[in-house]
């Protein structure tokens, strides 16, 4: 959506054999999350979630950085409560669409992701970083504790490891970010693309609804005891079971034959 009269999108979309690459687009700003590119990237994701030719969505940034968090000066144009609020209510929505969206997400992650950009990332089902890549939570430097990215981080690592950067503010080598499991991958630059390619095609070749079966009880069971979230992961083998693609799925392996998926 442009929001200027011969502006840039601020958010970029390539749809290619059922993935769908939504690019930050605020290249000077870094890609913060202004309040516009927010909206635009809600929209995009809501219209992808409801599109079962998407299989895949990727989210990417141009420019030198993924994500550098939100945008410090519009925070500070309105250092109001209620714009505040707002601000905070409309990234934890945006962030909880990540994660029930049918699709799963695969963070391509290129050059600095801090605070809010740390959270997209840990946010994602799936990341793949080139090795020039760097992660941080480096609020407390400026007097404002990355809670919100918090959440995410703390679904994402290790406690101890998430508190280290969360109270340090310190900004990590992607090495370091795969060893605490923030991300999946680590490419060189040049090999990042056919990476994140590779990963999405495999996702993408699968059946669609199975795979939004699985996204789904995957996210909903960590948050259940135990026994609750063995009766629910039950319950759901038995629903996917009553799937076409299910039949299809084994038949196909009974019959050493490829399946041929109807997302039903």
């Amino acid at each position: 959506m442009n929001h200027l009269p011969n502006a840039e999108p601020l958010l970029l979309r390539d749809d290619r054999d059922g993935i769908v690459t939504l690019t930050l687009n605020r290249p000077k700003a870094f890609n913060t999350l202004s309040r516009a590119l927010m909206t635009d990237l809600q929209t995009a994701l809501d219209t992808i979630a409801e599109d079962p030719e998407a299989r895949v969505v990727v989210i990417a940034g141009s420019g030198p950085a993924f994500c550098a968090g939100h945008d410090l000066r519009e925070m500070r144009a309105d250092p109001s409560r209620a714009a505040q609020q707002a601000l905070f209510d409309q990234c934890s929505r945006l962030m909880l669409t990540l994660t029930r969206m049918p699709q799963p997400v695969i963070a391509r992650v290129h050059g600095p992701a801090a605070a809010a950009g740390c959270q997209l990332v840990a946010t994602c089902d799936l990341a793949v970083a080139s090795d020039a890549a760097k992660f941080g939570t480096p609020g407390v430097k400026l007097g404002l504790f990355c809670s919100t990215p918090m959440v995410a981080l703390t679904r994402a690592v290790g406690r101890k490891e998430a508190m280290r950067l969360l109270v340090t503010g310190d900004i990590v080598d992607a090495a370091t970010a795969q060893s605490i499991g923030l991300v999946n991958e680590i490419v060189a630059p040049d090999a990042l693309d056919d990476a994140v390619a590779a990963l999405a095609g495999k996702i993408a070749a699968h059946s669609g609804t199975v795979v939004a079966i699985g996204k789904t009880a995957f996210y909903r069971q960590i948050e259940l005891g135990l026994e609750e979230a063995y009766a629910y992961a039950s319950g759901v083998m038995v629903e996917n079971m009553m799937k076409q693609d299910a039949a299809e799925g084994i038949d196909a392996f009974l019959e050493k034959r490829p399946p041929v998926w109807r997302n039903g």
